[in-house]
């Protein structure tokens, strides 16, 4: 494997193991990270698309760091603003398509629903709305996993190689497709626990969640091993200076 930024390994994701290599990586300090990954959400869903990207770059950041056995504290989260242009563009690269779709597919499935249901009250809905609700939900659950695989390497991208966030998602698309099933069962597998999560009076699902994103950082670091020239602190060459 060379230097250039943009190689990547395949067929290396297993996902029993990333779930474990994270763990094993923040266990010392899980509650640490639970406070990282609960701010982390809490300030990148204040603004959605603005604020998720510089978030999601710090966090990033800090279990990189953790990773390299170094030491973290919240003023690292908020390193990731030093990548905010670049978070921004991937944040929108991912967001804006999926919500034009959701609108699409609202739009269908609220029209599909009005043609179908009984017009007289008290009469039960037909069997074809059942199935036309479950066709939907189907459907959104699977855009929803093929965005989150094609997209999940993109901030790590952006802090580990300091790609730009263009860059980021084309390159974390292309490793994505060529680690596809290992990167699937890893959603799924998170997946999985946060449904248990919710079984645990909904709180569960934040247990989980420092523990997911470690997973992804181990998948990661598996896909784009480190090339041992980082300076993950550092903020990123201004946007003019990035390759076409």
């Amino acid at each position: 494997m060379t230097n250039d930024p943009m190689d990547f390994r395949t067929g290396t994701v297993a996902p029993m193991e990333c779930l474990k290599e994270g763990w094993e990586t923040i266990k010392d300090q899980y509650w640490l990270f639970l406070g990282l990954t609960v701010v982390t959400m809490l300030i990148g869903g204040a603004v959605p698309i603005v604020l998720v990207g510089p978030m999601m770059c710090g966090l990033y950041l800090c279990i990189f760091t953790r990773m390299r056995g170094e030491a973290v504290d919240f003023g690292l989260l908020f390193k990731g603003f030093d990548y905010f242009m670049q978070g921004l563009i991937a944040a929108a690269i991912q967001t804006l398509p999926v919500f034009v779709l959701v609108v699409i597919g609202d739009i269908f499935f609220f029209a599909f629903t009005f043609t179908v249901l009984p017009h007289t009250h008290g009469e039960p809905p037909p069997a074809i709305f059942w199935l036309g609700l479950v066709i939907f939900v189907l459907i959104m659950m699977i855009v929803s996993l093929i965005v989150h695989s094609v997209f999940m390497f993109s901030y790590p991208l952006i802090v580990d190689r300091k790609l730009s966030g263009w860059d980021a998602v084309k390159t974390s698309y292309r490793a994505a497709l060529q680690n596809l099933g290992g990167v699937v069962g890893l959603i799924l597998l998170n997946a999985g626990l946060s449904i248990l999560g919710v079984l645990a009076c909904y709180v569960g699902v934040f247990l989980v969640m420092p523990v997911s994103f470690a997973s992804y950082a181990a998948a990661y670091r598996r896909v784009f091993p480190d090339i041992g020239n980082l300076n993950l602190a550092a903020p990123p060459p201004p946007p003019g200076s990035w390759a076409a």
